[in-house]
């Protein structure tokens, strides 16, 4: 009877390990992993860098050009010139800070074709108008899918108009919003598939998150590189955290984890 009653409880520890580690907060590296030396933010190789060090995901940001070249930067302006209202042919040779030229959407893809560890984050940003926002969701959506990455990307946005459209585009991909002024209720009523919120709105609304839990949503939090704020957020069950140090956080789950 002893040795029945043993076998039953290490048969239950090992069943509620695969729910353990799945619960485990993950680290997603903003604008890829670029505080280190070589590196730059949404460059090339702060995404190689991101999947060297083996995180969950590396946060990137999209802008359409003028003539819908998609590119890889995160402010709306580079060297003066607003990407959005900018051909590319005027953007194509502009350097980043570690000397990579600008990527376009497509060159970052190729690169993510070859890398096994790392999601990849995809922020598309907001556009001028519902229409246009609409416009770029099809435009990367579809880039998407002619380079086989649709199971590894997962989209966040801003607007709303994009995020309806990527969810439409892209039913089985996860689509989160980022904006902060919607419920888990009403994110799940539209669609999405997690909240992507900045951790300040979380601390507004506690209970949003065993909400969120309870509809099935994930819950990420941007940008977080205070330590303290880490260990919040991981002690409140967040999925993901978002940061520009995605080692220190490592390395904090991993010292939790012991």
């Amino acid at each position: 009877m002893k040795l029945k009653t043993t076998i039953v409880v290490l048969l239950c520890a090992l069943m509620a390990l695969p729910a353990v580690a799945k619960d485990k907060t993950k680290v997603i590296a903003h604008r890829g992993y670029w505080k280190t030396e070589g590196s730059a933010q949404n460059s090339i190789r702060s995404l190689e860098l991101a999947d060297q060090i083996k995180a969950y995901g590396s946060e990137f940001d999209v802008h359409l050009t003028s003539d819908n070249v998609p590119v890889v930067y995160h402010d709306m302006d580079i060297q003066g010139l607003n990407i959005q209202k900018t051909p590319y042919a005027q953007l194509k040779d502009l350097k980043l800070g570690n000397g990579e030229t600008l990527p376009t959407l497509e060159q970052y893809l190729d690169k993510a074709k070859a890398l096994k560890n790392t999601k990849l984050i995809f922020e598309l940003k907001v556009h001028d108008t519902p229409e246009r926002n609409r416009e770029a969701a099809r435009i990367v959506v579809d880039m998407i899918n002619k380079k086989g990455l649709a199971k590894k990307t997962e989209y966040i946005t801003f607007s709303l108009d994009a995020g309806k459209e990527l969810i439409r585009l892209a039913p089985k991909a996860k689509v989160a919003y980022l904006n902060g002024e919607l419920s888990p209720r009403e994110l799940k009523d539209l669609g999405f598939a997690g909240l992507d919120y900045q951790f300040n709105v979380l601390r507004q609304h506690p209970d949003w998150i065993p909400e969120a839990k309870k509809l099935g949503l994930t819950i990420n939090v941007w940008t977080v590189n205070e330590e303290a704020v880490m260990k919040e957020m991981i002690a409140n069950g967040v999925d993901f955290i978002t940061t520009d140090e995605p080692v220190v956080l490592q390395k904090l789950l991993n010292s939790r984890a012991k």
